[in-house]
Order: structure tokens, then sequence, then C-alpha cells
């Protein structure tokens, strides 16, 4: 059973933060041809041609300057920590793993690649949800 902590879901700014994911994908694609996918944004910063590398330098400070304008607006967002710094590592390292073997992100996939409906993109956004979910109830229900 899912059960949900109604005083902590924030559908508002999760809509908010979804429209404008959708809104730079757009954007970035219908002005530079190019794909919102963060793993080939963040891979292009050092083995891009020269002149593509200020794009991809702004997305990424645009990425990591999100959360401190969301601050700046008067929300915070509670940060938990429930795992040892150690697994934290391990599950960063297999996501990097799992981008390079997946030929792209989340981000790539689910978001562009499922909005021009790539078949390759919806498998695998798919083996990424279900790796999700096995995770998930390995961890909490067999561990």
């Amino acid at each position: 059973m899912i059960a949900i902590d109604w005083n902590s879901f924030t559908p508002w700014s999760a809509l908010l933060g979804g429209a404008l994911i959708g809104l730079a994908a757009s954007i970035l694609v219908l002005f530079n041809g190019r794909v919102f996918g963060i793993s080939g944004l963040l891979s292009g910063t050092w083995s891009g041609a020269a002149g593509d590398k200020a794009w991809r330098w702004m997305a990424l400070l645009g990425l990591a300057a999100a959360p401190w304008v969301y601050r700046l607006a008067g929300e915070t967002v509670p940060v938990v920590q429930s795992q040892p710094w150690v697994w934290v590592v391990v599950a960063g390292l297999l996501v990097g793993f799992g981008t390079r073997l997946g030929s792209g992100c989340t981000s790539g996939h689910g978001v562009c690649g499922l909005s021009r409906l790539s078949p390759r993109s919806l498998v695998a956004t798919l083996m990424f949800m279900a790796s999700g979910f096995l995770t998930v109830f390995v961890l909490r229900h067999l561990l």
C-alpha cells in the first residue's frame, strides 16, 4: 500500500517545476536543436566542441542555481539523509554506470525522448523505472 504524506505533498511546486523543465527542454530543442539530457550536457562540457561549451555551462549553472532561487522565494526543502554516505556514493556510481549503459539519463530519455516518441527512450525509461521499483522493493522489504 502506498501512503502519501499529505502534509508534505506539494503539488503546485511540483507542477511548476515540471512545467519549467518541459519549457527549458522545449526552448533548447527549438532554438538550439539539442536535447536537454543532463548526462550528455555534462559530458559535452569536457569533450564537446569549443563553440558548444558555453551554453552547456550556462545550463549547468542554472541547474545548480535553481535551489538557491527557490530558497530566495521563501521556500525551504528539508534535507533528509537516511542512508550512510557510502551507500549514497555507491548509488551515484551505479546511476552513472546506468546512464552510460543506457546511452543517456532519465532527463534525456524520460523528458525529451518520450516527448519525441522515441521507442529507444520508451524502453530506457521503462528500464529506469523498473530498476528503481526493484531497488526500493529489495531495500525496503527484503533487506
